[in-house]
C-alpha cells in the first residue's frame, strides 16, 4: 500500500499478457458475437480486480461498478480480487464507489488480497465477503518515500501517518476488531489464511464453488 502515485510502464511481459486475453464467441439469433473474456464476465455482473491498484485500473473498476449499478441496482455485483495492493488514493476511489452504488458488492478473494486490496476485500457487503479456500490476505501499514527539503519529508511523513490512521480505522470497522489490535497487527506484514481472515472478521466465509454465491 503506497501513498505515492506510481508510474506503471507496460513491460514486454505485460504487453504479452494482454495479447493472451481470450475471446469468447457466442451464438445468437442474429449470428455470432465476439467478446473479450472480461466483457463477457461483465454480462454476468462479474468484475475482475487483478494486479497492482493504480489510477487506470481503478478508473476501469469504477466505470464497471457504475455501469452495473445503473443497469440494475437490485442485483449484486461480484468483485473478484487477486491483487498485491497499490496506491492508496486509487484504492480509496474504488472503496468510495463500492459504497456509492446501491447494489450490494460481493467480494471474493482468490490468490491474494494484500495491502490496499485487503481493505477492499473487507469492504464488501456484510455477509457477502468471501475467499476461495487457498486465498491469502495481507494487512500492514502504508509505506512511502520522500526526498527533498526537510519540510517536504516531514509533510510526507505526516501524510503516511494520516493514511495509516484512515486505513486502520476502516479495517477496525470492517472486522469488528478494536483499533488498538489493528494498530498492533499492522505494525509488520501480517499474512492470514482464508480461514484466519474469516476468524479475524475481515471476511464472512470460504467459498468452495460458484453455486455458493448469494
Amino acid at each position: 500500500m503506497n501513498l505515492a502515485k506510481a508510474n506503471f510502464h507496460k513491460t514486454d511481459k505485460e504487453a504479452y499478457s494482454m495479447n493472451l486475453v481470450p475471446t469468447v464467441i457466442e451464438q445468437s439469433a442474429n449470428g455470432e458475437r465476439a467478446y473479450d473474456i472480461y466483457s463477457r464476465l461483465l454480462k454476468d455482473r462479474i468484475i475482475m480486480l487483478s494486479g497492482p491498484i493504480e489510477d487506470d485500473m481503478a478508473n476501469a473498476i469504477i466505470a464497471q461498478l457504475l455501469f452495473l449499478d445503473a443497469q440494475d441496482s437490485e442485483k449484486d455485483i461480484y468483485l473478484y480480487i487477486n491483487s498485491p495492493g497499490g496506491v492508496i488514493t486509487s484504492g480509496m476511489a474504488i472503496f468510495d464507489t463500492m459504497n456509492f452504488v446501491k447494489a450490494d458488492v460481493q467480494t471474493i478473494v482468490m490468490g491474494m488480497a494484500a495491502s490496499m486490496a485487503s481493505v477492499l476485500a473487507s469492504s464488501g457487503a456484510k455477509g457477502k465477503r468471501f475467499a476461495l479456500p487457498h486465498a491469502q490476505v495481507l494487512i500492514h501499514q502504508p509505506s512511502g518515500g520522500a526526498q527533498g527539503q526537510q519540510t517536504e519529508i516531514e509533510i510526507a511523513a505526516e501524510e503516511i501517518l494520516k493514511a495509516r490512521k484512515m486505513i486502520n480505522e476502516l479495517l477496525a470497522k470492517n472486522s469488528g476488531q478494536p483499533i488498538e489490535k489493528i494498530n498492533k497487527d499492522t505494525e509488520r506484514d501480517n499474512y492470514l489464511t482464508a480461514q484466519e481472515a474469516v476468524d479475524y472478521g475481515l471476511l464472512d466465509g470460504i467459498m468452495t464453488n460458484s453455486s455458493e454465491k448469494q
